[in-house]
């Protein structure tokens, strides 16, 4: 049997890791395979010698090529006395990113072996009639062999590689099954780690979400190119299509299950850009947004589009009792508080979150778990928020271009309706705990006045009064700039030349005083850096995004900040672009803001550093002297606003 690709490798965990590293090829293959959306299972079974080989008959295979394949994956075991021998039986079939195949499907038949420690791959080509044909040419198997205790090789054989047909997505290239899949199932294998969260999109039918994420892509692409905000196009285009696309199929799917044939109502709390809102809309879901900001994107949306400026509080005030969905994308704040606003709107009323920034109710959360991520506690915490407002939760993971991609869904009740008192004592008893957490003190409304300012559109009469959410901190209109930008730039220089100087005098029993060269300093680590600091500019710091480190960063013409290590930049060894410039891929772009842009600051160097810049001045993007200092063309930034 030909062999092409072998890694050997060293596992203690005897073959358990092998036949998790398979699953997720096989369950999960676009995690590699950046083509492919994901797969669909049809089926699963155990099959013998005699069934299989029926089974390759009805792929068209004739009796000598069935033959063949069954020598192929029985090599090493002699036939004749593997008659009894079992194998793990399924099919998969792939879900393209984009449809490259038209109406033809394309499956795999996988064959586990457990006994001899390897799994075989028999792709199926199926017609839109239903006539399905084996591609023996891309047959293929992956084999563990045990060489020492602890030692181990994996092997990629091929039944006709001479004959190997790819196409890049249900074929792969035969280099990048032994480069690129090998050494990921080796490493899948052997590593222990476990993710904290559920894989993507397993509350969804991927095929379904695959078809309808293209659709949309290909529809609101155009978006890119007018996005007249400051964030970045492709990441928050995409990244709302795909949180659109999730949410229609899973409208969808509710729809089917209920019986339903109108189309669910949704608002957005702290909806942003609108843009989430404009696609709900636009594929006929009435709803609409809301946010403390307008943004310069909602005039071009148009009237269908519905979105409303103002601010959230939680209260009667901001009850929905005739919608059928509240979504929480990327909300801050208003997070915690999704659940508890879904559960007192109407028993009905579901919602949808997808936590960020960590928020309590009543301001910042803090953490209590530090053996979970600061993410995964995060999450739980929602979780629990909303079990305690009533809902059966459930979590998911999202396909988008960020880090916290991971979802909550509260689609039911754990409670009857005749049960709305109880659960709302529940709701109240556990909002009033957090606020003991969050040591916020809240005046409760009398008996009277509760009931004086209690709104028809409660279901049932509750306990809690209008200010519910009293003590409930909302953004502000126009949100403070925190990345050290605003900082007294008195203040800032003073902590460059500290640093810096610190930085360079680590080397001058190593001869960087010496004539004739140039002092590139030594390294501190960011927290060695804090330790040359006052607790007053610490403190000052403390209250900036990033802090400390965010500050050196911001000072890239002096420091390099890598891997937690702070370093003296040296222009000559690494020729960088101005900041600003970076991820600029228009070259006509990046001309006009080289233009703009050098020459317009002092060169620290030129000032500050013992031998000078190790630039000339015609090098140099910064100014050395008064004489070559030249005015900025660039506009002032705006001030910031929150996203």
């Amino acid at each position: 049997m030909p062999k092409l690709f072998a890694i050997t490798f060293t596992d203690k965990s005897n073959t358990g890791g092998f036949w998790s590293a398979i699953d997720v090829w096989i369950k999960k293959p676009h995690v590699v395979n950046k083509r492919l959306c994901g797969v669909k299972e049809t089926q699963s079974k155990n099959v013998g010698f005699e069934e299989l080989g029926n089974i390759l008959l009805t792929h068209g295979s004739d009796t000598s090529e069935s033959k063949d394949v069954l020598t192929f994956l029985n090599s090493g075991v002699e036939l004749e006395h593997d008659k009894e021998r079992l194998w793990s039986f399924c099919v998969r079939t792939f879900i393209p990113k984009v449809n490259c195949y038209g109406t033809t499907v394309h499956k795999d038949i996988i064959l586990k072996d457990f006994n001899t420690q390897r799994v075989s791959f028999l792709p199926v080509e199926e017609s839109e009639e239903g006539t399905a044909s084996l591609r023996k040419n891309n047959i293929y198997q992956i084999h563990l062999l045990a060489e020492k205790s602890d030692e181990w090789t994996l092997e990629l054989h091929l039944m006709r590689p001479d004959d190997w047909f790819s196409d890049g997505v249900a074929y792969p290239k035969l280099p990048w099954l032994g480069g690129e899949l090998l050494p990921k199932l080796v490493r899948w294998a052997t590593e222990s780690k476990t993710s904290e969260f559920k894989s993507t999109l397993s509350l969804l039918p991927v095929e379904k979400y695959s078809i309808m994420y293209q659709q949309l892509k290909d529809k609101y692409k155009e978006m890119v190119k007018v996005w007249p905000e400051v964030t970045d196009p492709e990441k928050f285009v995409f990244e709302d299509v795909a949180i659109a696309t999730y949410l229609l199929v899973l409208w969808g799917e509710e729809r089917a299950v209920k019986g339903l044939t109108v189309k669910q109502s949704f608002v957005d709390l702290g909806c942003g850009n609108g843009l989430l809102v404009h696609i709900l809309s636009n594929e006929g879901h009435p709803g609409k947004g809301i946010d403390v900001r307008k943004r310069k994107i909602w005039d071009m949306y148009g009237p269908q589009t519905h979105l409303e400026e103002t601010a959230i509080t939680p209260s009667d005030g901001f009850l929905f009792p005739g919608t059928d969905w509240l979504i929480g994308n990327h909300s801050d704040e208003l997070t915690p508080w999704i659940p508890v606003i879904a559960a007192r709107s109407s028993f009905s009323c579901r919602y949808f979150v997808l936590p960020c920034c960590f928020f309590d109710f009543y301001g910042k959360y803090q953490r209590r778990h530090c053996k979970k991520s600061q993410y995964k506690e995060y999450i739980d915490f929602i979780s629990e928020v909303s079990t305690a407002c009533g809902f059966n939760t459930e979590e998911d993971c999202l396909r988008i271009p960020s880090t916290k991609r991971v979802c909550l869904v509260g689609k039911s009740r754990s409670y009857q309706l005749s049960d709305e008192p109880q659960a709302e004592e529940c709701r109240d008893k556990y909002i009033q705990g957090r606020q003991t957490c969050s040591g916020v003190t809240v005046r409760e409304s009398n008996a009277e006045g509760e009931a004086e300012h209690h709104h028809d559109h409660s279901e049932t009469d509750r306990i809690h009064g209008t200010n519910w959410g009293a003590g409930f901190q909302p953004r502000e209109r126009i949100e403070t700039v925190r990345n050290c930008a605003a900082l007294p730039r008195d203040f800032v220089d003073g902590i460059v030349l500290r640093v810096a100087t610190s930085l360079l005098g680590l080397t001058k029993d190593e001869g960087g005083d010496v004539p004739g060269s140039w002092n590139t300093g030594g390294r501190l680590s960011v927290r060695e850096v804090a330790e040359l600091l006052e607790q007053e500019t610490l403190q000052v710091l403390k209250k900036e995004c990033g802090g400390l480190q965010t500050l050196l960063k911001n000072n890239h013409q002096v420091f390099r900040v890598e891997g937690g290590m702070v370093h003296i930049r040296d222009w000559r060894v690494q020729a960088q672009r101005p900041r600003g410039l970076q991820g600029t891929r228009d070259v006509s772009k990046r001309k006009h803001l080289i233009s703009g842009a050098l020459k317009t600051r002092a060169c620290w160097f030129h000032v500050h550093h013992p031998h000078g810049c190790p630039l000339q001045a015609e090098e140099c993007a910064f100014a050395h002297g008064p004489d070559d200092l030249r005015p900025s063309t660039r506009p002032l930034k705006k001030m910031k606003y929150s996203n």
